[in-house]
């Protein structure tokens, strides 16, 4: 996507060194745009500790290249064993999302095929750049599919605008490029249907204010920022035509965990009649896994998250600043599970299908 009207993905391996990972710092913006330089397996493990990179496909490409980079540390008479505790360690560093885990077992399953250090070293780097390649195209075609729902809306609605409300940021900031739930949006703009985007803010770390808002701007699409209770309001008002939210893990049945209050947004809609859409690509599917509620795992963060607040002062120096009295508990849990009977349709890059294992099947036969 652009930024500033150059074209950029979110995660790229410098051609220059061919062994340095270069990503886009999201804990920056929207302030600065700031690239950070990844050289080894600890450094992804910070990067997506700490969210300079986040979003389902993004930290699946991004242990993927971290994968490659501990290929090139890992010692030759020690190998297998070395890479063996990478995956591990990649795999610990968010539990929610089922991308990074599936991103890990791709890159061993390719390395299985390697006969010598030398030639896995080369076999992560392909099998890298193909996880980080499919994940873009995935997301194109998900854009397609949805252009369809929205342009039949449009065609509802002519010479209005089709209003599009999302939860936190499922856009090419939290995949390699063009996003799931922005996909259609920007497919749309693109198409020269007016559309509108509601951006919830998303508390505690504002993903919405602070990445879905700026990436929207980059793109031209029109959008507004709202607060995060907002959603029903404007639904009960007819303001919303469409919600679309990314996610972390679906189940086989259509449960859908993503960040902590969409299944707010999911019963808003069902009480208004809004269509519930949830975009992903097949990554994000656990086919394992029958019930959301008691299968996801859910990351709970550091409460400070919630405890304090960042941004810049008017003179534009970054300031935090607690918003509790300073002996205050808090909680912070970072996703919750919307079951399928709330969500309309479920949107992958083979196409659109029923929140449900019959209609999920449909498009996955080889998991029946």
């Amino acid at each position: 996507m652009q930024v500033d009207g150059q074209a950029y993905r979110t995660i790229w391996l410098d051609p220059d060194s061919g062994h340095t990972v270069r990503v886009i710092d999201q804990t920056r913006l929207p302030h600065q745009f700031v690239i950070k330089d990844l050289r080894c397996l600890d450094d992804v493990r910070l990067a997506i500790c700490d969210m300079t990179v986040r979003g389902a496909g993004l930290i699946g490409a991004c242990a993927a290249w971290g994968m490659y980079l501990a290929a090139l540390e890992a010692p030759d008479g020690s190998f297998e064993s070395f890479m063996a505790q990478a995956g591990r360690t990649l795999t610990a560093t968010r539990p929610t999302a089922s991308n990074l885990a599936w991103a890990v077992q791709r890159m061993h399953d390719a390395l299985s095929a390697g006969g010598s250090p030398p030639e896995q070293r080369r076999i992560a780097k392909d099998a890298a750049q193909a996880i980080a390649d499919e994940d873009c195209a995935h997301c194109e075609r998900i854009g397609q599919h949805g252009l369809a729902l929205i342009a039949e809306m449009a065609r509802r609605k002519p010479g209005q605008v089709v209003n599009i409300l999302t939860h936190c940021n499922a856009g090419w900031l939290a995949f390699v490029d063009i996003g799931s739930a922005t996909a259609p949006m920007y497919a749309a703009h693109a198409a020269g249907i007016p559309v509108h985007v509601w951006v919830d803010e998303t508390r505690p770390r504002n993903q919405g204010a602070s990445l879905t808002a700026w990436e929207l701007g980059q793109q031209g699409v029109p959008h507004t920022l709202i607060a995060d209770n907002v959603g029903g309001h404007l639904m009960q008002h007819g303001l919303v035509d469409l919600v679309i939210t990314g996610a972390d893990r679906v189940t086989r049945c259509g449960d859908v965990a993503n960040k902590i209050g969409t299944y707010l947004k999911a019963l808003a809609a069902r009480d208004n009649g809004v269509p519930m859409v949830v975009a992903l690509p097949s990554s994000t599917f656990d086919f394992s896994i029958r019930d959301g509620l008691t299968g996801i795992p859910i990351e709970e963060r550091n409460p400070d998250e919630l405890r304090w607040v960042s941004g810049v002062c008017a003179d534009a120096r970054p300031e935090s600043v607690r918003i509790c009295p300073a002996d205050t508990s808090a909680r912070n849990w970072g996703f919750d599970v919307t079951p399928a009977r709330l969500v309309t349709h479920l949107i992958c890059e083979r196409g659109i299908c029923d929140a449900s294992e019959s209609g999920i099947l449909t498009l996955f036969p080889e998991h029946a």
